[in-house]
Parts: structure tokens; C-alpha cells; sequence
């Protein structure tokens, strides 16, 4: 599963919840327009993280708002996951914690941007839907792992466009 599973030696990955983190601004001082970016950026990921976590917590992404911040492969490959967990009789519980960075964005006809994210597992669990019981994942799962996202600017608005988990712990 992308989103939830971290990484093992299946290869398999995972990505979707608020931040742990706020990013203030004080009224009476002013952003530049690289923090107001920044900060557009990682409400956009942010949300598709919140859409995401909904979708895994019933299997499906009937429902939520995964398509108004996510996109191309990484719509796919949540909804590859989704698909695997319904045949599999799984949702997820309780939330990722994300803490995501704007490492980049960079200029151009369709501004781009990367998000670095350290994604935090612990209190996000795999269940099979009828015993409500935790499905067991292998042991060499890493619970807290290095997440990489890019995003485009589509109009004013950011969309996800790739979710890519590391085999990196952080």
C-alpha cells in the first residue's frame, strides 16, 4: 500500500493528515510572496494528505476530496491501494502525523514545487474491517519514513501530482 505500509521489503510504501506542525503568521507582519507560496503549497498537500487519510479509513475514495488536491500518479497509486484493500476486507484507523517542508518551488509555465515530509505511522493502523482487528505487517515496516511529494500550480490552485515514499527512516 503506498499511503500506510511505510516501507518493507515487499517494497511496498505509504503516504495521507494534518501536519504536526502550524506555520503562524503574526497579523502585523507581513509574508513575502515566497512564504504566502510556501504556505499555499503545503495547505495543498495538506489536504490531499486529510482527503487521503479519509479514503484509507473506508477503502474508497467515494466521498472525499482527494480529487480537488491530488493528481495524476499519485491519484493513482491511492487508488491502486484502495482497490487492494477492499479485495483484502481493510480500512486504516486513527491518523498519520505528517510534518511536510517546501523544499523547492521553482518558476515556469506550470510552477512545480517539492515537499519533503517525515510520515509518522504510529497511530495510523491497518484493521481488517469485520473482526476490527489490527492486520499484522512485517516487522522490518518502517513506522516513521522519509516522504518526497511534487506538486504543480494548475491556475491559482496546487495539486499533488507524485507521492513517493523512501526506504529512509527519519
Amino acid at each position: 500500500m503506498v499511503i500506510l505500509a511505510g516501507c518493507s521489503d515487499s517494497g511496498t510504501d505509504a503516504s495521507p493528515s494534518k501536519p504536526s506542525h502550524s506555520q503562524p503568521t503574526s497579523p502585523s507582519s507581513p509574508t513575502s510572496p515566497d512564504e504566502a507560496e510556501d504556505a499555499a503549497v503545503i495547505a495543498a498537500y495538506t489536504s490531499s494528505w486529510d482527503a487521503q487519510t479519509l479514503a484509507y479509513s473506508k477503502a474508497s475514495s467515494a466521498g472525499t476530496d482527494l480529487k480537488k488536491n491530488t493528481t495524476f500518479k499519485a491519484l493513482a497509486d491511492i487508488e491502486k491501494d484502495l482497490a487492494v484493500m477492499r479485495k483484502a476486507g481493510q480500512v486504516t484507523t486513527g491518523k498519520p502525523a505528517i510534518s511536510p517542508k517546501v523544499v523547492k518551488v521553482t518558476a515556469a509555465k506550470i510552477p512545480t514545487a517539492t515537499v519533503t515530509d517525515c510520515v509518522d505511522t504510529t497511530h495510523w493502523i491497518l484493521t481488517d474491517k469485520a473482526s476490527k482487528k489490527p492486520v499484522p505487517l512485517p516487522t522490518t515496516r518502517l513506522i516513521k519514513y522519509v516522504s518526497t511529494a511534487t506538486l504543480e500550480k494548475w491556475g491559482p490552485k496546487w495539486m499533488v501530482t507524485k507521492l513517493t515514499a523512501q526506504e529512509q527512516s527519519c
